[in-house]
């Protein structure tokens, strides 16, 4: 979605429905011809569970297993308006039991990350994708071959899957956290490569801190990654849950500094560019902020160490959704949290990490626009259009929780 053409947008919802149909045709069109492609033949079929992708090639698929199921409990979210029923679907959540799917002579596809047999099975368990309902509709399956296959020797780790290349949250909850799982599934486990991705400031930064040893492998659309063995962790992040263990190793294993003296009160902002999520409002309501206290802030001119440490010395926070929101993962129970909506996009993912912390005082307040309930957000860069008065009212119900 951020990278359709800022005209293209509005249409965000008909163009995902026309992605998935044609994925739907070409696979049709294109998977009875992958035995003949070789190493660049599409996947001829799909498994929906590892455990199913391990039984039906035994000889070449082990399943590592890991922690058990976790059974989350959450809420209910207070807000406006209440019980929104997008929190009210995201109580009660399964997340199924941790494993590192460990594949011999394993294919790696594009910047999604979608793992591949060499029978040729898709393991659709972990090479989700946003927004489908089937393993019919992914992506791997537009093209009539798999992208142009880079060969590496010996042993390598994805970390890879939808949404990490581009993207803070995503990065942090889907591709670095699932590190623990394979520190707990495969403990004192050496690979000869890890691939993440590592283009930008702030991925490096969070790979040292969290002291995931290279050499890097950056996935590209463009490139199929075939390792002599392949070690892909489980991705307990698909529905935006943030399980209670990917919190807590993400929360030890990049701690805090101990700096002192940060701002207690912050306001994050997103600008005022059109078509970003921004708040409309803004001008008026800061000035008010900050006779209140608060400091603005936009976390990403922060290093990441920064950041933790910033957003675990806070008391308040007021933002916009935005992956900014994500580094709640350090704040200390008892922070008190205001998250503004469109309403035609309303997201659980941060509210989630608040609700893993434990003793967040967490609140929601979604603006002009609707989502009907059950259907895909049509607004997902709209901006907020909320009243002051009703963001200081929400604010005071927040101060008195």
């Amino acid at each position: 979605m951020s990278r359709l053409p800022a005209r293209l947008q509005p249409a965000w919802p008909l163009l995902k429905r026309l992605h998935r149909l044609l994925s739907v045709l070409a696979g049709m069109a294109y998977r009875p011809f992958g035995r003949l492609l070789g190493v660049r033949g599409l996947p001829r079929t799909a498994t929906t569970a590892s455990v199913t992708t391990a039984e039906r090639e035994p000889g070449a698929v082990t399943l590592h297993p890991a922690g058990p199921v976790e059974v989350l409990e959450r809420g209910p979210a207070q807000g406006t308006p209440p019980a929104h029923w997008v929190f009210e679907q995201g109580r009660h959540a399964e997340v199924p039991a941790r494993y590192v799917l460990d594949i011999r002579d394993g294919r790696l596809v594009g910047d999604f990350g979608a793992s591949v047999t060499p029978g040729g099975i898709l393991d659709y368990q972990t090479s989700g994708y946003f927004g489908l309902q089937s393993w019919r509709e992914h992506p791997v399956f537009l093209r009539p071959r798999l992208p142009e296959v880079e060969q590496h020797e010996g042993t390598l780790l994805s970390l890879t899957t939808r949404g990490t290349v581009v993207n803070y949250y995503h990065f942090l909850y889907d591709a670095v956290a699932r590190y623990g799982i394979f520190e707990e599934a495969m403990p004192g486990e050496r690979v000869d490569g890890v691939v993440v991705p590592h283009g930008s400031g702030y991925q490096r930064q969070i790979l040292e801190l969290a002291g995931i040893p290279g050499p890097y492998v950056q996935p590209r659309a463009d490139r199929t990654v075939r390792a002599d063995r392949l070690l892909v962790p489980s991705t307990p992040n698909q529905d935006l849950l943030a399980p209670r263990s990917a919190t807590e190793w993400l929360r030890k294993r990049l701690p805090p500094s101990g700096a002192t003296g940060t701002p207690t009160h912050l306001y994050l902002s997103r600008g005022q560019q059109p078509g970003g999520r921004r708040y409309l409002q803004e001008p008026e309501l800061w000035p008010l902020l900050e006779q209140r206290g608060f400091v603005m802030l936009d976390p990403g001119t922060l290093s990441v160490q920064e950041q933790i440490d910033v957003f675990h010395g806070a008391e308040v926070i007021i933002a916009p959704h935005g992956a900014a929101l994500t580094n709640l993962t350090w704040s200390r129970p008892g922070v008190r949290v205001l998250e503004m909506f469109a309403g035609t996009y309303v997201h659980l993912g941060l509210w989630t990490i608040a609700e893993a912390i434990g003793g967040v005082h967490y609140r929601y307040l979604v603006g002009t626009g609707v989502l009907p309930e059950g259907k895909e957000p049509t607004g997902i860069v709209d901006d907020i259009d909320i009243p002051v008065a009703a963001v200081l009212a929400e604010l005071d119900l927040l101060l008195g929780m």
